[in-house]
């Protein structure tokens, strides 16, 4: 595992960038390292969340490249100030790491720069929390220009409170009049200013890129085709439906985050409308706050949606508990009073036959698919139609049959009911959008 810098775009000296390099916390070197697991009982969680909560931390560690060696829990009542964890507890796990050469502690919750400082003092081991790993994640998964300025920006942002951390290896000497002065302190301080100007040029680009999307989306509406994302806890199989939908070739893994940057591709309907499906990053309890606010010009195909698809793995045994993390992220968003279709994926891999009717019996409105083998997509694209259906006026035409581009024309906008040739002529009766029925006035014959 290892978190990247994003040097490439930074403007330093070449020890600069080394430097930062350094200071931004890896878990991946020369070879996989041994991780510990340490989440906290506190005391509005019960055992079966924190141990559900590990579980998933250690799938991210894997993801990242790490091996988990084990997993230590305690309880709390609320975290310490100095160790999160208390220091008998920290002094344990650091007798286990020697004990069995881990070289990084992975804490399952944010730490505090100062907790993270006494940490690694304490335990003698590389100490990271879940923010600092999903973010290793992010870094080596993003493609394109936008994701990594978007990673890069997350970085720095949860860098620059965690400096004085990693230099407390720099001397510092006490100057004059009782001041704390020295390489260690004036290093710090411009490693400081560096970052935030970074931090400063990245939100920039990062509003030319909103920009751009916006002139798009602008080019997109002058066709009054609405706007569809898919959204679900990460690993829900989003990318995979996302493909089975639109053939795109998004990236399909059973990893957590294999898709970050977002894609939107054109889907005909059955009654023949045109909708957008965009497929963007998944969420994940926990989400940190710098990641969401990072990503807010990927998660604005979210924002300006007509409708989003909420894509539940059903097979999930915390299935219940990932759709309310995923509301959760929807509400800070914004994006609450969206309205919102359930998918529920991965039927096939229901472990009992009443299962899909619980969850019917939950959810009533929901469509029952499974992207990998095909099953029930076409319900969910008649369930499009009918949630996304615009105001359609239900005219019958006569169109002559030498006006052949006028006929292309309906049978690509409208939605043919039925149709007769008489002579010359053919009739139509058919539904079309409102702000096509000036291309066929002079055809009309009747209001359906």
């Amino acid at each position: 595992m290892r978190l990247h810098a994003g040097a490439d775009a930074v403007h330093w000296s070449r020890w600069q960038l080394q430097a930062l390099k350094a200071l931004i916390p890896t878990t991946r070197e020369r070879r996989t390292e041994r991780v510990l697991l340490v989440g906290a009982e506190l005391k509005h969680r019960s055992a079966l969340e924190v141990a559900d909560s590990l579980e998933e931390l250690a799938e991210l560690v894997r993801t990242a490249g790490g091996q988990v060696m084990g997993r230590v829990t305690q309880r709390l009542e609320h975290p310490n100030p100095g160790t999160f964890i208390g220091s008998g507890k920290a002094r344990e796990i650091a007798e286990r790491c020697r004990a069995e050469a881990v070289d990084t502690v992975v804490f399952d919750d944010e730490l505090s720069p100062a907790q993270g400082r006494t940490l690694e003092a304490v335990i003698g081991a590389k100490v990271l929390d879940r923010t600092e790993v999903i973010l290793d994640i992010f870094a080596q998964r993003a493609r394109t220009r936008e994701g990594k300025l978007q990673v890069e920006l997350a970085q720095l942002q949860h860098l620059l409170p965690r400096l004085r951390r990693y230099w407390t290896h720099l001397s510092r000497q006490r100057g004059g009049l009782g001041a704390i002065g020295g390489e260690g302190e004036s290093q710090l301080e411009a490693d400081r200013r560096k970052v935030q100007e970074r931090i400063d040029r990245l939100k920039l680009e990062l509003e030319e890129v909103r920009r751009q999307r916006a002139t798009q989306r602008q080019g997109r509406r002058r066709h009054h085709w609405p706007l569809a994302s898919l959204v679900g806890y990460t690993n829900a199989g989003k990318s995979t439906l996302f493909n089975a939908l639109t053939r795109a070739g998004v990236l399909e893994e059973d990893r957590l985050f294999a898709t970050l940057d977002p894609t939107t591709r054109l889907v005909r309907l059955p009654t023949n409308q045109k909708v957008l499906l965009s497929d963007t990053v998944g969420f994940i309890r926990k989400l940190p706050h710098q990641l969401v606010e990072a990503f807010k010009a990927t998660l604005e195909e979210v924002v300006n949606a007509d409708l989003l698809l909420h894509v539940v793995d059903a097979s999930h045994p915390r299935a219940a508990e990932q759709i309310t993390a995923v509301n959760a992220v929807l509400a800070e968003l914004g994006v609450a009073d969206t309205p919102v279709l359930m998918v529920l994926n991965k039927v096939d891999l229901l472990p009992e036959p009443g299962a899909l009717a619980a969850w019917r019996e939950q959810h009533p409105r929901a469509v029952a698919v499974s992207a990998r083998t095909g099953a029930g997509l076409e319900d969910l694209l008649d369930a499009l139609g009918n949630v996304l259906r615009p105001a359609r006026e239900f005219l019958e035409l006569a169109i002559p049959h030498a006006e052949a581009a006028a006929v292309a024309r309906l049978h690509e906008v409208g939605q043919i009911v039925s149709r007769e040739y008489d002579g010359e002529t053919a009739r139509f009766r058919v539904r079309i959008p409102p702000h096509t029925r000036g291309e066929f006035a002079r055809f009309l014959v009747a209001e359906l």
